[in-house]
């Protein structure tokens, strides 16, 4: 994710960023300005163009084409924001669920630091699996799992949801941890599993596909015939009009498009990095975990 300070303007109004749609659509661009430029020359000293005004027809379908946009924008934004706040509630949980274990557990005890481990794993783990790219450095490896047992698992987040599960009734069942400690700690590891939950239901469940085509065709058609349309108005003037009102539109869709799947590794996309390493921070500092100890 790009960090930025919104107020500085003139910077950001002249900055071009490798995820800035011009950089991605210029020679799209190029092509579009192209087309327009044969269709206005073939207009001007062939054809000649019809004396009939379509600026109110294009200014209509425009209206309703930018209705459109906004409705998928918002829609994409949505499930950014979704994402957000559900890894926002992961690292809230993480925390509440350190604390408890930390005012109900021994010090410096082994527990603690399995606890830290699970935990650690569970976020790296699932920003793995909603990339679908495993990175198995960032795991910790601890008496009972080594690396190689995620290879049987297809689903590695529910895998240390099920150790921590196993883990806390053990405490339990040992008398480490009373009944009414376990019922309050259990809400705890059920919010890990309702934030997966929430961000496989995201990443799994994009946009209708006939939403999606219908907005892409309508864009083309739109832009594709505007030429026709204003050649009499602008004369050659069409191209650079054309061109710009082409990269208006198609970067609309282009955002909407990257942020509606927030969980990769692009500009705009969660900081989902930065997020499990305040997850392992926050959980090693409550626990009192040593840094040099577990690497951090």
């Amino acid at each position: 994710m790009v960090k930025y300070n919104p107020k500085d303007w003139f910077k950001l109004i002249f900055q071009f960023h490798k995820s800035d749609t011009f950089r991605q659509l210029i020679w799209a661009m190029l092509s579009v300005a192209l087309y327009a430029w044969i269709i206005t020359y073939l207009e001007l000293h062939y054809i000649h163009p019809s004396k009939i005004n379509y600026a109110v027809i294009y200014s209509l379908l425009g209206f309703v084409l930018s209705l459109l946009l906004v409705f998928r924008t918002n829609t994409a934004y949505e499930r950014w924001w979704e994402g957000r706040k559900a890894w926002g509630s992961l690292v809230n949980s993480s925390r509440n669920l350190s604390l408890k274990l930390s005012a109900i557990l021994p010090e410096k005890s082994t527990e603690r630091e399995l606890f830290f481990v699970l935990i650690s794993n569970y976020t790296h783990s699932l920003r793995d699996h909603l990339r679908g790219k495993y990175n198995h450095d960032d795991l910790y490896e601890f008496d009972g799992f080594k690396k190689e047992d995620l290879i049987s698992h297809k689903h590695n987040p529910n895998y240390f949801a099920l150790l921590l599960h196993k883990k806390i009734n053990q405490l339990h069942k040992e008398n480490k941890i009373t009944e009414a400690q376990l019922i309050v700690i259990n809400k705890e590891l059920e919010t890990f599993t309702d934030v997966c939950g929430i961000c496989e239901r995201i990443k799994k469940t994009p946009i209708p596909y006939s939403y999606s085509l219908f907005i892409k065709k309508f864009i083309f058609i739109y832009v594709m015939t505007m030429p026709f349309a204003f050649v009499n108005e602008f004369g050659y003037g069409v191209v650079p009009l054309i061109t710009f009102v082409f990269y208006a539109l198609v970067s609309l869709e282009l955002i909407a498009e990257e942020i509606e799947d927030p969980f990769g590794s692009d500009s705009n996309d969660l900081p989902i990095d930065d997020i499990c390493k305040n997850i392992k921070k926050g959980s090693a500092d409550i626990l009192e975990i040593e840094n040099s100890k577990m690497g951090i």
